[in-house]
């Protein structure tokens, strides 16, 4: 008898398994959508990247002897053509013979300083004096640099190489400093560099930016972000980048329909700006389609009870049923 009891709890108790395990597969995901509807608009597309304005040609000016400064003629930030006078110099003979003569008095200086010419530092291009690191009366050696100068100031901006492909010479951008975030600077690309940099397994592309019109504020040095514009499209098909699908493999968008289950339709894809994407056929402007969100789990059981909860029915109290609408 007592064999037989057991026998009888375990078949109760498989049997009441089997039914909460087939219950509970019933339960299913509830589908919850988002909804867009289609519209024209427009559609750019830009590559970010950060740069520094260095000069691209920075020249150091040395003296072909060593010396004193008689006098400087330029500041720093001054624009000067080729071939201008930039400041008078001495050998470190000729400042001799002048202390000498100074001593002796102001006739005889006169008449060594007549025989005796200074020496003039050229610029030997046109540009901008960004550097003046003498003063007159100043002695220096031949490996001091008494002036720095720089033809023009560009942008050198670090362009990853997954970017490269889309960056052409002469093709628009805007630079921004960081020092003066509210002045935009029209540039263009100037030169793409032939050899990569490697740093922490990322390999980028040094991008010269030529701004149109360099501000006086534009110095060496300063950290820029610049923008390049890659492609606009004007007018087309965009929908949010979120709502394409790629479960066959090619983009689809799922198309709501009235009183039908969505339609997921094929569609042609053109240019995205990872937000934003152009569709090129597939869809109209004014079909809305759908973004599939995954809802918390429903019973189609109609069975107040769960299979492995307390046994209470759910919106009641325990022991009755729940109340009826407008009724106690």
């Amino acid at each position: 008898m007592k064999n037989r009891k057991w026998i009888y709890i375990v078949l109760g108790f498989l049997i009441i398994s089997i039914g909460g395990y087939y219950f509970y597969s019933k339960r299913t995901v509830r589908v919850n959508y988002k909804e867009h509807q289609v519209a024209k608009g427009d559609l750019e597309v830009t590559i970010l990247a950060t740069g520094t304005i260095q000069p691209e040609n920075r020249l150091e000016i040395k003296p072909p002897v060593a010396g004193r400064i008689d006098r400087v003629l330029v500041q720093e930030g001054q624009k000067v053509y080729k071939g201008q006078t930039l400041a008078w110099m001495s050998s470190t003979e000729r400042a001799a013979m002048i202390d000498s003569a100074r001593s002796q008095g102001a006739e005889e200086l006169q008449r060594w300083e007549q025989l005796y010419k200074p020496t003039p530092i050229i610029a030997p291009l046109a540009g901008m004096i960004i550097s003046k690191n003498v003063e007159s009366g100043q002695t220096f050696s031949t490996n001091d640099a008494v002036l720095v100068m720089s033809n023009r100031l560009t942008v050198k901006a670090q362009l990853d190489e997954t970017d490269l492909a889309q960056i052409k010479i002469g093709q628009t951008c805007e630079v921004i400093l960081d020092s003066y975030p509210n002045d935009v600077i029209k540039a263009k690309v100037d030169r793409i560099a032939y050899e990569a940099k490697t740093v922490n397994n990322v390999t980028t592309y040094l991008v010269d930016v030529l701004p149109e019109t360099a501000p006086e504020f534009m110095r060496s040095g300063m950290t820029a972000n610049v923008t390049f514009h890659v492609n606009k499209k004007e007018n087309v098909i965009i929908v949010p980048t979120e709502f394409v699908r790629y479960e066959t493999g090619k983009p689809t968008l799922l198309i709501k329909r009235d009183k039908e289950e969505p339609l997921e339709k094929e569609v042609k894809l053109g240019v995205s700006d990872g937000k934003q994407s152009e569709v090129k056929n597939g869809i109209e402007e004014g079909d809305t389609i759908l973004f599939k969100i995954q809802g918390p789990r429903s019973s189609k059981s109609s069975s107040p009870f769960s299979p492995f909860g307390s046994g209470r029915p759910r919106g009641g109290s325990s022991g009755g049923a729940p109340p009826s609408p407008g009724g106690r």
